[in-house]
């Protein structure tokens, strides 16, 4: 093969890699986590002040657009359905890529159960590896994440479980996608309208503790290390929900392991009055994630205490981005929050006046 060929051939190795991974990336199924990982690789490098890391609860309780109208910092969650702790150091690499955040936020229910209870949809551990660019950051968080390794080609190469998606190649919904990069509206938060009433936890005292499962501990364990290494700063939070008796026993036990550490551990069931929270109506699913009523509170509650225990101590966000005009995209966020929160009410309010409440999926969705 002479000079010429081998040019040839690599071009062509080249171009097919190319073309075979944005076709990976269009052919990805869309929705709101797809969007919300798109969405955050759009965002302009060294403008996120914080990112929350964590499971469902977070899009749908913390309004970042509301944090940013009130107080001048962004905040953008990775947040995946059921999303694993194993994949949490390896989300704050992959953040680190392009941000350079004061703060990174920790969202800890997952952290009371076993691994094993987490692995029984594997979807779940691919809206976190299918919705990372192409990466060694990614290889590692599927090694991490796959225990099979004859397993691991599907993951490695997700086009193959994606092929079959080649009738949406056209949509733009699908291909804005194709480079992995497309601004999200509401800077990765959603806005519920369901109601689905519970009755608030009854919280014990933080003197009863109960072990967390020791796969959670010992990635909580190497997280922390990993933070004292690279000097970063975190905060960790349960966001409101009807917590069991055992799951708060875990929160204290991590909240120990955590504040030993030098770390905030804020949880917020144990600030449900201040919050103001309404269980009989600001409940989407009967217990585990707010509507967007339920959100606007948290989100003040939260912003104050990111105020009050990080900006005003001088320990980090201490920037207000609000007369800023690389910041304009967030201004309009919030003014489309702001409207989608003003018409969520009103469906939110009609929903209870007319006993329409959240249907639970069936068991074999």
């Amino acid at each position: 093969m002479n000079r010429k060929q081998i040019i040839t051939s690599i071009i062509f190795i080249v171009l097919v890699l190319f073309l075979g991974l944005h076709l990976t990336y269009i052919l990805r199924t869309n929705g709101d986590v797809k969007d919300r990982f798109v969405g955050f690789y759009a965002e302009k490098n060294d403008t996120i002040d914080a990112v929350f890391i964590g499971s469902s609860p977070l899009p749908a309780c913390v309004a970042t657009p509301k944090i940013y109208k009130e107080s001048g910092i962004t905040i953008y969650p990775l947040s995946s359905n059921m999303q694993r702790p194993v994949a949490t150091k390896y989300l704050v690499e992959e953040a680190l890529k392009s941000q350079k955040p004061d703060l990174f936020i920790f969202e800890m229910r997952m952290w009371t159960a076993a691994d094993e209870d987490l692995l029984g949809n594997m979807a779940h551990t691919r809206e976190v590896t299918d919705n990372m660019k192409y990466s060694v950051n990614r290889i590692k968080t599927i090694n991490a994440m796959v225990d099979d390794k004859n397993d691991r080609i599907n993951y490695y190469f997700d086009i193959f479980k994606y092929h079959s998606n080649w009738k949406t190649l056209f949509l733009w919904s699908q291909l804005r996608t194709a480079f992995y990069c497309y601004p999200e509206d509401l800077k990765g938060s959603l806005v519920e309208t369901e109601v689905g009433p519970c009755d608030p936890p009854v919280m014990l005292p933080e003197s009863e503790k109960e072990p967390i499962p020791s796969e959670q501990e010992e990635y909580l364990n190497d997280l922390l290390d990993y933070l004292d290494e690279n000097n970063i700063n975190a905060l960790f939070v349960v966001t409101p929900y009807d917590a069991k008796e055992h799951e708060q026993r875990r929160f204290n036990y991590m909240a120990d392991i955590i504040s030993k550490r030098g770390y905030n551990f804020l949880d917020m069931n144990r600030h449900l009055d201040e919050i103001g929270i309404d269980f009989s109506r600001d409940i989407k699913d009967y217990g585990t994630h707010t509507n967007v009523a339920g959100a606007a509170k948290v989100t003040d509650f939260l912003t104050q205490y990111l105020i009050e225990n990080y900006r005003d101590k001088g320990i980090a966000l201490s920037d207000d981005h609000r007369e800023d005009p690389r910041y304009k995209s967030w201004d309009k966020a919030y003014d489309k929050w702001q409207t989608e929160y003003e018409e969520g009410l009103d469906t939110i309010d009609s929903n209870l006046e007319n006993g329409i409440y959240y249907e639970l999926p069936d068991e074999d969705d």
